[in-house]
């Protein structure tokens, strides 16, 4: 019985020395942990302290940077602007008027009160165009001057294939009724087209042209004419 008893007192010392030289071992290991860790943040502060700050981005830097994927060819943004010798934003040759880039010569006084005079003068005046067509895409309307420009550049093609080709994009454009440009035609305007497309000429459109060019004339060319756009035009050519 003694003999039984001090072989259990023996077994239960060794297992507290056991566990004794196992919690050592793991506050040693913990504290040589955090030994390393201090010394890795010392470093590191270090290091920041030594290295000069960063400079930060000028807004300057920031807003020439910025830019914009514009859809459009009478686009105003500076993305599209080359910088001049002197540091200035110009375009190549373009004509700046009431904030709308003018790819020619700016029109005379008397041609802009001309465009007043009758929606043909406009039309016939490539600045009137480009000014009109400003006014309707503010009025989300630049449809209009699109599919009538698109049945102008057809009716100059003699090419069968180019013709076909031409007519098929106009009508996937401005005619289809799944095409978020789509020009308002009546059905008997629509039923022609659908005819026409059988065989595609330059002059598949030419009844639809007519009646957007009737729908701008008596719609929004008044409006234009009234625009603070066509205002400022006549007060900065005066």
């Amino acid at each position: 019985m003694k003999q039984g008893k001090w072989t259990k007192n023996c077994s239960e010392n060794v297992g507290l020395l056991n566990m004794t030289s196992v919690m050592r071992r793991q506050s040693s290991t913990s504290n040589e942990n955090d030994v390393r860790m201090r010394n890795s943040r010392a470093g590191a502060h270090a290091q920041s302290a030594d290295s000069p700050p960063s400079s930060p981005v000028p807004a300057g830097d920031r807003g020439s940077r910025a830019c914009c994927f514009c859809w459009c060819c009478c686009c105003t943004c500076s993305c599209l602007a080359v910088k001049g010798t002197n540091g200035s934003q110009s375009g190549a040759g373009d004509k700046k008027l009431t904030g709308v880039a003018v790819q020619e010569e700016p029109p005379s006084v008397e041609e802009i009160a001309a465009w007043s005079e009758s929606f043909d003068r406009l039309m016939r005046s490539n600045s009137g165009r480009t000014f009109f067509r400003e006014f309707l895409r503010s009025e989300y309307s630049e449809e209009n001057m699109l599919f009538w420009l698109a049945c102008e550049e057809l009716k100059k093609e003699d090419n069968p294939e180019v013709v076909e080709e031409k007519a098929r994009l106009i009508n996937e454009d401005y005619i289809s009724i799944l095409s978020p440009k789509e020009v308002s035609l009546d059905s008997r305007v629509r039923e022609v087209i659908n005819r026409n497309m059988v065989d595609p000429t330059p002059h598949t459109f030419d009844e639809a042209q007519l009646q957007i060019y009737t729908l701008m004339h008596r719609d929004s060319y008044p409006r234009f004419l009234n625009s603070q756009l066509y205002k400022r035009l006549l007060q900065q050519t005066s």
